[in-house]
């Protein structure tokens, strides 16, 4: 699949887009496993946060989860052609009101891992036609095809700040 181009998505998109570096798919594939064994092996730190207001590696998780669930939100909207705009969301306030430190960490991990599965038979569901397709959300204008990209890379961005940050392995 071709990567989107500058004009399908908001400027914030490339700090993610920019980070998926190979097929789309194989990554897609690829964070199903590596993501629940990076979180697996780091049980020990799942209440770890390596500075004041910053947040626990099960909120990160929690977070990744959110938006998992927030973006293919959109591309089910907007491959369905949906002309109402979508809401933004505000991150901070997402994890601050989740109450994810009270949650089983293990059944975070298998969640994550679940709905990326299920969530794969639609990626993949999706023809040229339907990636293409244009919605608004936060105020900002974003083809489907830019918002598969920015799910991918918007992991690979926090695993780069949980390897860097939290000293995870």
């Amino acid at each position: 699949m071709n990567r989107p181009q500058p004009n399908d998505y908001p400027a914030w998109g490339e700090t993610y887009i920019s980070k998926v570096d190979k097929d789309i798919f194989e990554i897609l594939e690829e964070q199903i496993f590596s993501i629940p064994a990076l979180f697996e092996s780091n049980k020990e730190k799942e209440h770890f946060a390596y500075a004041e207001g910053k947040w626990t590696l099960k909120e990160m998780l929690g977070h990744i989860i959110d938006c998992e669930r927030i973006f293919v939100y959109r591309m089910t909207c907007f491959a369905r052609n949906e002309q109402q705009q979508l809401p933004g969301f505000e991150e901070d306030d997402y994890v601050a009101n989740a109450h994810f430190g009270e949650r089983n960490y293990e059944d975070m991990i298998e969640e994550f891992a679940a709905l990326r599965k299920a969530n794969l038979y639609f990626f993949k569901s999706l023809n040229e036609k339907e990636l293409n397709r244009k919605g608004v959300a936060s105020n900002r204008e974003i083809t489907v095809k830019s918002i598969l990209f920015i799910a991918a890379g918007h992991i690979i961005h926090h695993v780069g700040i949980l390897k860097e940050c939290y000293n995870v392995v």
